[in-house]
């Protein structure tokens, strides 16, 4: 992290993103002892950043024994992206309900986006440095998908499923083939389609179809 980056808010985006992208082992300690010297601050404001992070399920901290990340595992995975279905079904079809041609025009522009760089790693061939860029593109169309739902509580759980779901998959999945990405690519457009031509249960299978690879 750049020496001019050190509020907590920036340690927090730093952390996360770093957790969500196996930037830390399944498992691995997180010692804010160690962590405030990578960052330039005192261990109590590293402390309470991971505190934070304990709250959204991308960290476990026990009394006594101090902060890990959250293991990473295929039943825990199942069991997040069938929550993340759940979760999905209901926000989409209320925003098609409830959203008009200006969530039509930000789930488009969100898609257009995440597209074109999905594009840029099927021709490198590999999603390497492209990792961040990609899960922030992604999260930003599902986030919009669900965005005009009028259920705030159903977007703020939804956020914080979306994390533990993307620290799952990546810890398990740190290689994402070109075959593994061709899949999403054409499931992310599979409900752009299905959401624009308001088509109800074509919406809901295309997020179920989304997330069947990661049942146990």
């Amino acid at each position: 992290m750049p020496a001019e980056r050190t509020g907590t808010p920036d340690i927090y985006a730093d952390l996360e993103r770093r957790l969500m992208t196996a930037g830390f082992a399944s498992g691995a300690k997180l010692m804010p002892s160690a962590l405030q010297h990578e960052y330039g601050c005192s261990a109590n404001t590293v402390r309470d950043v991971l505190l934070q992070l304990s709250k959204v399920g991308l960290v476990d901290f026990e009394m006594q024994r101090g902060f890990r990340a959250r293991r990473i595992s295929a039943a825990r995975r199942s069991d997040i992206a069938r929550f993340r279905i759940l979760l999905e079904q209901e926000g989409a079809v209320g925003s098609m309900r409830q959203g008009g041609l200006a969530w039509e025009a930000r789930l488009t522009a969100a898609h257009h986006s995440l597209s074109h760089i999905e594009r840029e790693i099927e021709r490198q061939g590999k999603m390497g440095s492209l990792l961040g860029l990609w899960s922030d593109a992604e999260l930003t169309f599902h986030e919009t998908l669900i965005s005009a739902c009028e259920m705030p509580v159903l977007i703020e759980t939804f956020a914080s499923i979306y994390k533990q779901f993307r620290q799952q998959i990546t810890g398990l999945e740190e290689a994402y083939s070109p075959e593994f990405l061709h899949h999403i690519v054409a499931e992310h457009q599979a409900i752009l389609d299905a959401a624009l031509s308001r088509d109800e249960d074509a919406l809901r299978a295309a997020i179920r179809h989304h997330q069947r690879r990661h049942f146990g």
